[in-house]
């Protein structure tokens, strides 16, 4: 269906940071499958653990123990606030669980018969019905209402703004059943949460017996520098989501909860193919790699080296670009208003330099490599990039 608007190019090989498409042509891939290739593509140890997976056992469904399911769950509660974990297929999936955990936790906990979920303006959070509804942009909502009812927005990282609306939506009493948030907004700009904007939200959300959920599915598994986002900002969420670096390609959402947070029962949510043997081992893969080959220490490097080719990239095309935000190796490059070249633009103007890049927005264009990518390809990226903006601005 046509759905995409598709840049002209055709990928049929990859090793590591680098595709290929079907003429040959190689490009540097910044992209990651949109964050989500942690370790790269064809990875050799990705390659020989799925290989072994398939001639063992790749999917039996819930009916039944799944040894690889219960091994990431182990590794995620080990490594994170978490106690328990639900495997889905995607990060939509994931938020989809969290706003059904959120409501049962509202009607359940705070006894509140419409519960409301409090979600911060220029978020994403996902295409299904509520978690479209949850993000906080009014463009993708259009030409699907009604939205699901039981959502309110505040702005990202105003304090007084969002105790504003908490206030309002429970001056007759508990109203709020949970507040679902990104550490880092991607698709709404690569704009990283305020420490002290999110301490305060936690601060309210315990006074409270407020859920504080975080969607950490762009952020989380090691590519903001830390291994989750919320470590970024000195507090630990009451559940959070994750899906796109977790299965390093391969399809696995997961919703992660504290004990005091986990109201499901039996019955209450399920997936056909959520946390099958395959996926499992792609993700205990990941998993295993990041902490084997010390990748988070690469994404802190690597990132900081990022940052610095950017920040001289705006300094040299002061009338373009703005400024530099973002975490590790989830980096931004804001655009200046009034500059007549796009993001979308500028990453499409890109491929002619062998260079794949995705906008986050009509001004953002982001950057979000492999894990793995190294110090001499992140000069290669900054090379290309710097060689597309010369040309495309015509400086």
């Amino acid at each position: 269906m046509n759905t995409y608007n598709r840049f002209p190019l055709t990928l049929v090989r990859g090793k590591g940071c680098w595709v290929w498409d079907q003429s040959g042509k190689q490009y540097l891939d910044a992209v990651a499958g949109i964050a989500t290739c942690t370790l790269g593509h064809s990875d050799p140890a990705m390659r020989r653990a799925l290989k072994q997976q398939l001639s063992r056992l790749q999917h039996v469904s819930n009916l039944y123990r799944i040894p690889e399911q219960e091994a990431l769950a182990r590794w995620i509660v080990d490594h994170s606030c978490g106690h328990s974990v639900f495997f889905c297929n995607s990060g939509a999936e994931a938020n989809e669980a969290a706003i059904k955990l959120a409501r049962k936790h509202g009607h359940r906990r705070r006894g509140i018969e419409r519960p409301v979920i409090l979600s911060a303006a220029a978020s994403f959070h996902g295409r299904t019905l509520a978690a479209v509804t949850a993000t906080g942009q009014p463009k993708y909502h259009s030409g699907f209402e009604p939205v699901v009812e039981g959502f309110d927005y505040f702005p990202f990282n105003e304090a007084d703004a969002f105790e504003a609306l908490l206030n309002r939506h429970e001056s007759q009493g508990p109203a709020v059943a949970a507040v679902l948030i990104e550490p880092l907004q991607g698709e709404g700009g690569v704009n990283p949460g305020d420490p002290s904007f999110f301490q305060r939200l936690r601060s309210l959300c315990s006074e409270r017996n407020i859920l504080l959920i975080l969607d950490e599915v762009q952020v989380g598994m090691g590519r903001s520098g830390m291994r989750w986002g919320y470590e970024q900002l000195g507090i630990e969420p009451d559940a959070f989501t994750l899906a796109k670096g977790l299965g390093g390609g391969h399809a696995i959402g997961a919703l992660v909860v504290q004990d005091h947070a986990d109201v499901f029962e039996p019955g209450d949510h399920a997936s056909t193919f959520g946390g099958n043997p395959f996926a499992c081992r792609a993700g205990l893969t990941v998993a295993q790699e990041i902490d084997r080959r010390n990748l988070m220490r690469n994404v802190q490097k690597r990132g900081d080296q990022l940052r610095e080719g950017l920040e001289k990239l705006v300094e040299a095309f002061p009338g373009q670009f703005q400024c530099v935000r973002g975490w590790g190796l989830l980096q931004g490059v804001v655009m200046q208003p009034d500059c007549n070249i796009t993001a979308p633009q500028l990453a499409a103007a890109a491929l002619n330099d062998r260079l794949l890049l995705v906008a986050a927005g009509p001004t953002v264009l982001r950057m979000v490599p492999p894990l793995s990518i190294s110090a001499r390809e992140i000069r290669q990226l900054l090379r290309r990039l710097e060689a597309t903006c010369r040309t495309t601005f015509q400086i």
